[in-house]
């Protein structure tokens, strides 16, 4: 599939463009106040793209959601546990306010966009530890309110034309319209794992727009990555600084404990391991936060298990252990009590 886009770029793929609305129409759309917060629609995870033409296929980007409300020329944003982010995203905010809405409220993704095309949390956080700004872009994918009107109601796809018309469809700029497929789900997800992306997400075209998880927006990795608890860490060994290895556990979906699946002394910078360190060692505690400590457990430093950790791995062993694990940042996105092992459901049932 020669020209499909890469992981960051807006360009539309020429399995099947999307077409460009001319107008702003919002066929069904409420008068409505602004809200001030919309939980948003979550994606649940699934072994294989949805089939058919009822299902339009968007590139998964590696970064933050992020929320955006657009009130009388101020932009506020918001992650997707309803804290205020303006302040990380300065240069973000700011472009948000040139958008010709005098009032709105987006949903997209903030990541950094890499000279290939591909997004990389890594490098987004080494932006954000820098002080940096200057290669973030806001990946735009839906609109829920514009001008005194709430669009939830309105399908997917009368959502985005009307997205698009406000933020245009060029590829350069800090706010760009993340494009679409419509239909041929399998054949842009074997693209977009050849171009090294980290997926696709898979919406239906005729949904309204529904807070929380759900089955109208599937996502498929094309590499396997998990948000993981740090429950403690090891003292480093050799030339190493920092800490030698963080481990690792979930929290049992029935409501159970913390439960280990491994440990990971991988992909970390110097600076990255000793800004970690210093985070750990204010979260220290006297005992296990696992319902079984992991063997060798007399060396491990314990911490309160506060904080999360993305994760890449090639795959889970019988044992539930994670293989091959790698470190990608620190999520402060999501809240640590709800992070569970993320299984891929049966998209049929």
């Amino acid at each position: 599939m020669t020209g499909a886009p890469r992981r960051g770029t807006s360009a539309v793929s020429p399995l099947r463009p999307a077409r460009k609305s001319k107008t702003a129409a919002l066929p069904a759309a409420r008068p409505a106040r602004l809200p001030g917060f919309v939980e948003p629609e979550l994606a649940t995870l699934v072994s294989a793209p949805p089939d058919g033409d009822g299902w339009l296929h968007e590139i998964k980007f590696d970064g933050y959601r992020i929320l955006c409300r657009i009130e009388k020329g101020r932009a506020t944003l918001w992650s997707r546990n309803a804290h205020d982010w303006t302040s990380r995203f300065p240069a973000v905010a700011a472009a948000a306010t040139k958008l010709p809405a005098r009032d709105a409220f987006l949903d997209g993704e903030v990541a950094v966009l890499l000279p290939n095309g591909t997004t990389s949390f890594q490098a987004l956080q080494n932006e954000l530890s820098a002080g940096a700004h200057g290669r973030l872009v806001y990946f735009v994918f839906d609109l829920l309110h514009l001008h005194g009107q709430d669009l939830t109601r309105l399908h997917l796809e009368q959502r985005k034309r009307s997205l698009q018309h406000l933020i245009g469809a060029k590829g350069t700029g800090t706010i760009r319209y993340s494009r679409h497929v419509m239909g041929q789900g399998a054949k842009f997800f074997r693209e977009a794992c050849r171009r090294s992306l980290e997926g696709i997400v898979s919406k239906r075209r005729d949904s309204p727009y529904e807070p929380g998880r759900g089955r109208s927006w599937l996502k498929v990795k094309c590499l396997r990555e998990q948000e993981l608890v740090i429950g403690g860490f090891t003292e480093p060994q050799g030339t190493r600084v920092g800490l030698g290895a963080l481990l690792l556990g979930v929290h049992d979906a029935r409501g159970g404990g913390l439960t280990y699946v491994g440990k990971v002394g991988t992909g970390f910078t110097d600076d990255t391991a000793r800004q970690l360190r210093a985070r750990l060692d204010r979260l220290r505690a006297p005992a296990s936060p696992f319902g079984r400590p992991p063997r060798g457990a007399a060396a491990a430093r314990w911490v309160k298990p506060e904080l999360v950790a993305e994760v890449a791995f090639t795959e889970w062993t019988a044992d539930g252990r994670l293989r091959h694990p790698s470190f990608k940042g620190l999520r402060e996105d999501k809240p640590a009590a709800q992070v569970i092992r993320e299984r891929p459901v049966d998209r049929r049932s």
